[in-house]
């Protein structure tokens, strides 16, 4: 059995205002699993990903990593090392003048040398193919590219856990293929991957366990990926897929419209 590294009993967190972004969360992630994290827009997921990252704490309940519970101001060096985080949005996390520089940050803030860094950089680069963009300032980058350099400067710190919110979205198809190889080839190599998404394909392809959060910010199923994404109703609920109906001639056709297809129904 493999060790479990996070725990989340009865978590809860909302925003100053009183708006609710996660309600009465219970999830526990082990070693070397790949996750997803489904939802709509707006049911939480990225809050989650912030809580298990340690950007924010609970408002409500606990999260416990590697048998601790964290708290505000305890935020332990060997957690922020284990953990690593790629937002959504590349240009949240990218800062230095070049590529080389925002891949190097990250091990400079480690306990090795400027000789271990450089060389990690240059590693990851050519894991990911991408040291042609070594000199280049990000900011000049495609989005493609600019979330390849988010994930090698997350990489090179060599986490053993690897957070990615939404990390499809706005990547070209050959890109998103780059994308599941690269996160297949994380799991062979027994990094624990937790991805927030609203794109079932994704889920399909990478995830052992789907964890589905609803529109009330609560976990609605968590169970084998298979199990969730063969469950048409809960897709629906959960506002992950939906229907359209027409009419030709005498029959009435249902569709169900998502990130990938499933049925199409006909009722006369």
């Amino acid at each position: 059995m493999t060790e479990e590294i996070y725990s989340l009993k009865d978590v809860s967190y909302g925003y100053n205002g009183g708006a609710v972004a996660l309600s009465g969360i219970n999830l526990s992630i082990r070693d070397s699993e790949t996750i997803s994290i489904l939802g709509a827009n707006g049911s939480g997921k990225s809050t989650l990903l912030k809580i298990l990252d340690g950007l924010v704490y609970p408002t409500g309940g606990t999260m416990s990593f590697r048998g601790r519970v964290l708290m505000p101001g305890q935020n332990r060096r060997d957690f922020r090392e284990a953990v690593g985080f790629v937002f959504h949005e590349p240009d949240a996390q990218l800062f230095c003048a070049t590529v080389f520089d925002e891949i190097m940050f990250g091990p400079l803030q480690l306990s090795i040398t400027e000789g271990e860094a450089k060389k990690r950089a240059e590693d990851v680069m050519g894991m990911l193919g991408i040291t042609v963009l070594r000199d280049r300032p990000p900011y000049s980058l495609s989005s493609g590219e600019k979330k390849k350099v988010a994930i090698a400067s997350v990489l090179s710190a060599n986490p053993d856990v690897l957070l990615l919110d939404e990390p499809t979205n706005g990547l070209d198809p050959r890109t998103q293929v780059w994308l599941m190889e690269l996160i297949e080839g994380l799991r062979k190599q027994g990094k624990t991957c937790v991805i927030a998404t609203h794109d079932l394909s994704l889920a399909e392809d990478v995830s052992d366990r789907v964890v589905v959060l609803g529109e009330n910010h609560s976990v609605m199923a968590d169970a084998a990926t298979a199990k969730v994404l063969g469950e048409k109703e809960l897709l629906l609920k959960a506002n992950l897929i939906h229907e359209h109906g027409h009419r030709h001639g005498d029959t009435f056709h249902i569709h169900s419209h998502g990130p990938y297809a499933t049925h199409d129904e006909h009722k006369g």
